[in-house]
């Protein structure tokens, strides 16, 4: 099956009808094309739509041409081209200064016209080259971000656009969703990349270790101070500190963070003297911070000052799309590190993989991928081969308690998927699998019948006879 071609996306904005034929006979065959006779109408499409390129005319009825300039450059990284029946100096200008890609004027040339939109395009995928190869940097465990979905390009253009900030940057999402691999990337892609990244889990540290994990101590500031430590702040001079999940932080060391931030400097715990630090701080969290500053355990002043540059980490079930590459570039890992020659996996492994809801997110997915290399003797990888709840999703986890099915049904299909999980765990020996469950053998194979579980077992089996 040939891939499908993604063709750029442009706006044609105009009021005439005219030009609309004429944008629809020049553009349509090569490029997927939108029409808007008016401004508002435009900047709903742009919301809405992937567009990479408005042609957009200055003159429109509802709405000034700069100004509607002026709003898709706020929430969209399109190239607009100006286009109008009077071009002045002045006009060209203003646009340039409010971002436009360039200025033509009608009549146009046809063949300028199609110059100027194929230069724009290939812009918009140079921006987007740029913006992956260094958001796909790798990290110190040799990894990097994988995907192509809508939600991960969103990420790696908040990435482009803060890189070389100095502005803190505040994480959110799943835990498992690659919130750490996110400010890896900040950090080399932006004008620190020569400095360190140092991470911190603050969920990890003790709490009466974390002032001195984060700000050092003095030989002597306590019982087990034997030595001067240097902490992390320090460590990170010149750098990003990467505080994960933040949230867990005590409100006492929230505030000293909060000082951090403020004057750029800091005092290592028992000491007197003033440290001047040059830290880019970027945190993330798996919780809601907002509801904690609402019950009072987080700071609101800290949570303001994190929350300078938000970044969402998507869910790996909002980006399905971005299984099957994810997939791949783990088998690329583990086919390395374990000897392998793993070529993929099969359809319907693929599709039963793409369609699991990955409850842990991107780290699940690792967890199993990494799992089916080890174990699997074949060069594609069988659907036989993954874990039962995966074969198995339970459909009905977070649904409504009204639409559950009756009592019974359930308890049938809770023993089904238990003795199906017993069975894998003993490896489809139904002796063992009677001994795990405390039942008779003869009780077991009539169970089995009960929920036509034999064609499973005998297809596992088979699987087991080829490797």
């Amino acid at each position: 099956m040939e891939p499908e071609i993604i063709r750029p996306v442009i706006l044609a904005v105009d009021d005439e009808p005219s030009m609309g034929e004429s944008y629809k006979m020049l553009l349509e065959e090569k490029y997927s094309l939108f029409y808007a006779s008016t401004g508002h109408e435009a900047l709903e499409i742009v919301q809405k739509e992937p567009v990479n390129l408005v042609l957009l005319d200055v003159l429109l009825p509802d709405m000034d041409g700069m100004d509607i300039l002026r709003r898709i450059k706020e929430i969209s990284d399109a190239d607009v081209i100006m286009v109008s029946a009077v071009k002045t100096m002045r006009t060209a200008i203003q646009a340039v200064k409010l971002g436009a890609y360039d200025y033509v004027s009608k009549p146009f040339d046809i063949d300028d016209l199609l110059a100027t939109v194929g230069k724009a395009i290939e812009n918009q995928n140079l921006k987007k080259e740029i913006v992956y190869l260094k958001s796909s940097l790798p990290s110190a465990q040799g990894e990097r971000m994988v995907g192509s979905s809508e939600g991960i390009r969103r990420v790696f253009s908040l990435i482009s656009e803060v890189c070389n900030t100095q502005s803190t940057v505040l994480i959110t999402g799943e835990s498992g969703t690659g919130k750490e691999l996110i400010a890896r990337a900040v950090h080399f892609s932006g004008y620190r990349k020569d400095k360190p990244f140092v991470a911190v889990d603050c969920a990890t540290i003790p709490e009466n270790l974390v002032e001195s994990e984060l700000f050092g101590h003095e030989k002597g500031a306590f019982t087990d101070a034997t030595s001067q430590k240097i902490g992390k702040f320090e460590l990170a001079n010149g750098g990003t500190l990467f505080l994960d999940e933040i949230g867990n932080l005590h409100q006492d060391i929230q505030s000293k963070i909060l000082r951090v931030l403020e004057v750029r400097e800091i005092q290592r715990v028992g000491g007197t003297k003033t440290i001047k630090i040059d830290v880019r701080v970027i945190s993330a969290t798996n919780i809601d911070l907002k509801k904690a500053v609402k019950d009072g355990k987080f700071r609101q002043d800290l949570y303001y000052r994190l929350n300078v540059f938000p970044v969402y980490a998507p869910a790996l079930r909002e980006r399905k799309e971005d299984v099957p590459l994810l997939i791949n570039h783990f088998i690329s890992i583990y086919n390395r590190q374990f000897g392998k020659d793993i070529h993929g996996v099969s359809k319907e492994a693929m599709e039963l993989l793409v369609n699991y809801s990955w409850p842990g997110n991107i780290r699940e997915l690792r967890n199993v991928i990494e799992r089916l290399v080890v174990l699997s003797k074949e060069d594609i990888i069988s659907h036989k081969r993954l874990p039962l709840d995966i074969l198995f999703p339970d459909e009905d986890k977070g649904g409504d308690m009204d639409n559950k099915a009756l009592l019974k049904e359930a308890r049938y299909e809770f023993e089904k998927r238990f003795i199906l999980k017993v069975l894998e765990r003993a490896n489809w020996n139904q002796t063992k699998a009677a001994q795990l469950l405390g039942i008779h053998r003869n009780a077991l194979l009539q169970k089995i019948n009960i929920f036509k579980l034999r064609p499973f077992i005998d297809h596992a089996k088979s699987g087991q006879s080829k490797d």
